[in-house]
């Protein structure tokens, strides 16, 4: 039971109504180890929204520790897109990422996915 209300009706039954119900499966929910899907999915979808904040012009440059720090996982895509240089691009859905090390610093080239790379 998930409240105090004294329960009417068949001798078997443990909830009052279907909101008593469904309090109880949320607080039982909160209480269990999140699925591996659901986990893979949050992430994915934080990824996207770190990206998408810092690549707003289609194309930017970001240090990895400004990513990392937000709680971007660079291990988390869904795809990946090779260039003519030999690049491999790495999507969480249409924004692209890339890793270089410029002047000592590791960072990450920002795109967003493009018909031609289809």
């Amino acid at each position: 039971m998930a409240c105090a209300k004294e329960l009417e009706g068949r001798i078997d039954k443990k909830f009052c109504d279907m909101h008593c119900k469904s309090a109880y499966q949320y607080e039982q929910a909160k209480i269990k180890e999140p699925k591996f899907y659901n986990k893979v999915d949050n992430q994915l979808k934080l990824n996207r929204r770190v990206l998408k904040h810092f690549n707003k012009a289609g194309k930017s440059i970001v240090r990895s520790s400004t990513l990392i720090e937000q709680g971007f996982n660079p291990s988390f895509f869904t795809h990946y897109w090779k260039n003519n240089k030999g690049d491999i691009y790495l999507f969480v859905y249409e924004y692209g990422f890339l890793k270089r090390r410029e002047s000592g610093k590791d960072k990450y080239v920002l795109i967003l996915w493009q018909e031609y790379m289809s």
